[in-house]
């Protein structure tokens, strides 16, 4: 594959050029500024803000570890939970078996688990989370769980949350009719994350590392689970409630969540989304298609891409947040203006999601958009 991430990287003369059209140097103050007042207000992590491919801040604030036996700063390459962001990648991972013809959208889960209890669920209702399925860390009950897992592992991984699904069929009542409704629901990418190693035969780590990491140059990323948990130079610990979180019971469930990685190697990801190499165009211009439109709003959500619509329904400007165990992030771009903003944060702070002034800075004139840029979401 091509690395089409690299192919946007612009020339000296090309930036300069660039920089002196977007007014560079006065939107770097500016940004500087309601940057620095978010760490005021408790932000610890990093930044990331480019436009028409010019990086115009790269900063990190605070600290990678707090407890006073580790105690250390941020750096630029450190590396943080990305939660829910990590749909992101599993929404493209889907899309290339799709691409490739080894999955349809209209495929049902039984196709590749028969023995999945809920019927009807397709693909596609899957990426769009339109599904109505529960979300599997409330659907199964304490004692079932620690039954369950008595005599095994102490972590389930996306393979045994299928099974425990297909053994005990939990919480019909929370079922909503697949296709009626957007909900949001982590189990959605879990199944897919189950399909993916299911058709492929790898665990999802190393399909997403062979197929989206290493072709696009993403070196600082990766999908952390027991199984795959060595990679730890930058590494973050994520904090909240003045703590520092342990690893949870379901860090080794991955798709919805699980993806560790950089504010540069999320540029890479932003640049990639923007060429035409990653998938074909047509498809992926399926994932930044809104697709739920019960209630009115600006806020939709595509396959695998939380968007904010103008008047016509189109995607003013696409993004996804994430929150998980203290980290929470927000990757926030504009088709139009092409710019992208990038937070990661490991103490949870809600100014990540409020983004509302930087893109009046970029866009040079007031926004439309809300003070908070989406929902915290898992």
């Amino acid at each position: 594959m091509r690395n089409c991430a690299e192919d946007q990287v612009l020339s000296p003369s090309q930036e300069q050029a660039v920089r002196q059209q977007i007014s560079a140097d006065a939107k770097i103050q500016k940004i500087d500024a309601l940057i620095r007042s978010k760490v005021r207000a408790g932000f610890n992590g990093n930044v990331l803000i480019a436009q028409k491919g010019v990086v115009l801040y790269k900063k990190s604030f605070g600290l990678a570890h707090f407890e006073s036996s580790s105690r250390d700063s941020l750096t630029i390459d450190s590396k943080f939970q990305l939660a829910s962001l990590s749909k992101t990648f599993t929404a493209v991972a889907t899309l290339k078996l799709v691409e490739a013809g080894k999955i349809k959208l209209a495929d049902s889960i039984q196709r590749f688990f028969p023995a999945f209890p809920y019927h009807g669920i397709t693909i596609e209702n899957l990426l769009s989370h339109r599904s109505g399925l529960p979300n599997y860390a409330y659907a199964f009950e304490d004692s079932m769980r620690t039954n369950f897992y008595k005599f095994e592992k102490p972590y389930p991984n996306n393979a045994d949350i299928m099974r425990w699904f297909a053994t005990v069929n939990p919480t019909p009542q929370r079922y909503n009719v697949p296709g009626r409704t957007f909900s949001y629901s982590n189990t959605n990418y879990c199944v897919l994350a189950a399909i993916i190693e299911k058709v492929t035969g790898q665990p999802f780590d190393q399909f997403a590392r062979k197929n989206i990491f290493e072709p696009l140059g993403m070196k600082n990323t990766w999908v952390a689970t027991t199984r795959n948990d060595s990679i730890n130079q930058y590494r973050t610990a994520g904090y909240q409630w003045n703590r520092r979180i342990p690893k949870d019971y379901y860090d080794d469930v991955v798709g919805d969540k699980g993806v560790y990685s950089t504010v540069g190697d999320l540029f890479r990801w932003y640049r990639a989304l923007n060429g035409d190499c990653l998938i074909r165009k047509s498809l992926l211009t399926e994932a930044f298609m809104p697709r739920s439109f019960e209630r009115k709003g600006n806020r939709n959500y595509g396959y695998g891409f939380r968007m904010y619509v103008d008047n016509q329904n189109q995607p003013e400007y696409i993004y996804h947040t994430g929150w998980w165990k203290g980290y929470n992030s927000i990757f926030w771009f504009s088709p139009k203006d092409d710019f992208v903003i990038i937070l990661l944060g490991n103490r949870f702070n809600r100014t990540v999601y409020q983004v509302r002034e930087l893109l009046e800075v970029l866009h040079g004139h007031p926004s439309n958009a809300e003070a908070e840029s989406g929902e915290v979401d898992v």
